[in-house]
């Protein structure tokens, strides 16, 4: 029997006072035990504040990125040891893969995003400067810091890996240490995940600790720098949320919990479209991939009222086609629930859906497992309800059978399958399977308000789309009302839930040293050689290069567009172009400027300079009339390091007319050796 550790404060503490026993969803026999009433909850915190949270918080964001791909390749190298552990909750091998192979991926994607889209340093700058000021030199802009508490993480038993992984990859990015509670049933596997992270020696003291069984008092010694991440019930989420210390201190508190998630065939989906077949298999898929334990599994399936008898007879078809037993057979493509405890719940809350809808496939008394006891063990078979009047049911739109049960009803009109998503009262994904741009754009203003996500694919995507009930790192994952009203994921935006956003307001120069990024108006460093001269390293902030000036000539606008092919009447017909109320006349074209810009603040000798990669945030904002002439300022606006060989450096480029008025400003991005 294995004993489920707690690591708390430094140290491994086995099971004692208040341990749990842990069954196998295949054999209901006892295979771990885990909990320890004596864990010093306040020690924990303190660990977690005092080492974890400043020696993450010393590192900027690129460092921990790079923690983060180096955890997950550690992981990736082990992850058959997960895969071996994780059968006795009852998943199968492509189970599995969602959940280690989906924790691990979701952990590579906020690696790649904190190294493309974050800083190289310790403050996020959300947005650029506002003016305050007339002159110029009272600025404000947005700032995210880490929180410097800690992050509670309480996570539901489906996913013992990715659960864990999906909230600490955001969390750790954003320099938050965390404490993991992951659910009792399924413990034993997050607990092998984290030692394998603790073992690689790649996060800092502190950084990361794990609650295997109840965390006692925890909540009571929270404060406004810390965070909880919830994943489960509603009920759970209600009594977690009216904590009085939660409340008093305004602890951030994110909630996903139950959803009753529903997927859409559209009008246009007829039987032989494309359509109609994905839609068959994805509700077969949602239903089945974890025994239906997924909290975006669908739960309701609306069809045109027309289409309800070949639906049902379709998804039964392919249900009939599930073989359930051992989840360690190769011929098992549906496992157990996570326990006996769950199987009744399901039970339940498919007889009280029962009362509403009629049962049209599976049985839960007369089915078959294959190299299991079906008693012994948490099984239970797909079950689909028909719901022949969901405006007057309720429990189809309020239940949630945590398991492999869902139910079809029908729809009269696109207004009607509208209505019918709604009464969800908020879920975290509705699906739409359609080919019709109309019907998306209908079911989007009518329910994207009650929705985290709305997913539609069809004959075009459908090589390329994920599935209903993948929630994916880029995008947002919560819901409104039901739901839980909270959000995880998203990219850069799941790592902000862990920071907190602060105005800042002062003189430019006063933004420059807070961002570590230039601002327009801050002293310039203009007493040295031409920056295309000087190294990476070399380089401040602020280094500026002004040049002399050129004079735009007609010759110049013509021989530009015959060259270019850009004839456009602006720049080739003077009373075409008077005409134009923004014009004085024939005016050289925008890339002309920008041609003769690098023409003029170029340094043509081989140098430090290697490529010039892009650039950013182009505004014209006067013409150039044939005689006017024009200069650039160059400055040193942000460095980032890349990589063993180069950084990336980003100029600020400001073009000016002979009135020292500016007619054009954008950002260069250039490669520039060490």
């Amino acid at each position: 029997m294995l004993d489920v550790s707690s690591y708390a404060a430094g140290q491994w503490i086995a099971p004692g006072a208040g341990a749990r026993n842990i069954a196998s969803a295949i054999t209901g026999d006892v295979i771990a035990q885990a909990g320890n009433d004596a864990l010093d909850v306040q020690a924990m915190l303190a660990y977690a504040r005092d080492t974890g949270g400043p020696a993450l918080r010393k590192l900027t964001f690129h460092d921990r990125a790079r923690m983060l791909k180096a955890l997950a390749g550690y992981l990736n190298d082990r992850k058959q040891a997960l895969y071996d552990l994780s059968y006795d909750t009852g998943a199968t091998l492509s189970d599995h893969k969602i959940d280690v192979d989906g924790g691990i991926g979701t952990m590579m994607v906020f690696a790649a995003k904190g190294r493309r889209e974050m800083p190289d340093a310790h403050v996020y700058l959300d947005g650029p400067p506002e003016q305050l000021g007339r002159d110029g030199q009272f600025l404000g802009r947005h700032i995210c810091t880490p929180l410097q508490g800690v992050a509670v993480h309480i996570n539901a038993f489906n996913f013992p890996v990715w659960g864990m992984l999906e909230k600490l990859a955001p969390t750790l990015l954003a320099g938050v240490p965390a404490i993991v509670k992951p659910a009792t049933a399924t413990c034993y596997v997050t607990e092998a995940c984290l030692r394998m992270m603790l073992d690689s020696g790649l996060l800092p003291e502190g950084a990361l600790q794990l609650v295997s069984g109840g965390l006692g008092d925890m909540l009571d010694h929270l404060d406004c720098q810390d965070a909880i991440a919830f994943t489960g019930s509603a009920d759970t989420a209600l009594k977690l949320r009216g904590n009085r210390r939660l409340m008093q201190n305004s602890v951030r508190f994110a909630s996903e919990q139950d959803s009753l998630n529903a997927s859409v065939l559209g009008p246009d989906a007829t039987p032989g479209t494309p359509e109609f077949d994905l839609f068959v298999k994805e509700v077969q898929r949602e239903m089945t991939a974890k025994a239906g334990q997924k909290c975006t599994a669908i739960r309701r399936i609306m069809v045109p009222d027309a289409l309800i008898e070949p639906v049902i007879e379709s998804i039964s078809e392919r249900l009939g086609k599930i073989s359930i037993g051992d989840p360690r057979l190769e011929t098992t493509r549906m496992g157990a629930l996570v326990s006996a405890g769950q199987k009744r719940d399901v039970l339940e809350k498919a007889a009280a859906i029962g009362a509403e809808a009629e049962r049209v496939f599976g049985d839960p008394d007369d089915f078959t497992v294959a190299g299991a006891d079906r008693d012994k063990g948490a099984f239970v078979p797909p079950m689909l309800f028909h719901c022949a009047d969901p405006d007057s049911a309720e429990r189809v739109h309020d239940t949630e059978a945590f398991g492999p049960v869902s139910t079809i009803m029908p729809y009269r009109d696109l207004p009607h399958a509208i209505q019918l998503l709604n009464k969800g009262k908020g879920s975290l994904v509705a699906s739409v399977i359609t080919n019709d741009g109309d019907v998306a754009r209908e079911i989007t203003l009518g329910a994207a308000a009650f929705h985290g996500r709305l997913y539609f694919n069809n004959r075009i995507s459908m090589k390329e789309a994920t599935g209903h009930g993948a929630p994916l790192p880029h995008m947002v994952h919560g819901g409104p009302g039901r739901a839980g009203g909270g959000e995880e994921l998203g990219g850069i935006r799941g790592v902000m839930h862990y920071m907190q956003r602060t105005a800042v307001q002062g003189s430019p120069d006063i933004l420059t040293a807070i961002g570590q990024q230039w601002v327009p108006g801050a002293t310039e460093i203009s007493d040295r050689a031409h920056p295309f001269t000087r190294t990476f390293d070399q380089l401040d902030l602020g280094e500026t290069f002004n040049s002399p000036s050129r004079t735009v000539t007609l010759d110049d606008i013509e021989t530009f567009a015959h060259f270019t092919g850009d004839t456009f009447y602006a720049h080739m017909d003077d009373e075409a172009a008077r005409a134009n109320p923004f014009f004085p006349g024939r005016v050289a074209h925008g890339y002309l400027l920008l041609s003769f810009a690098a023409g003029l603040f170029v340094q043509p000798d081989p140098g430090p300079v290697l490529a010039n990669t892009g650039l950013d945030n182009l505004r014209f904002m006067e013409p150039v009339a044939a005689g006017d002439s024009i200069k650039v300022r160059l400055s040193v606006k942000h460095k980032t390091p890349r990589n063993e060989e180069y950084g990336e450096v980003r100029w600020h480029v400001t073009l000016t007319n002979q009135d020292d008025k500016p007619v054009a400003a954008y950002e260069l991005l250039t490669m520039n050796a060490y």
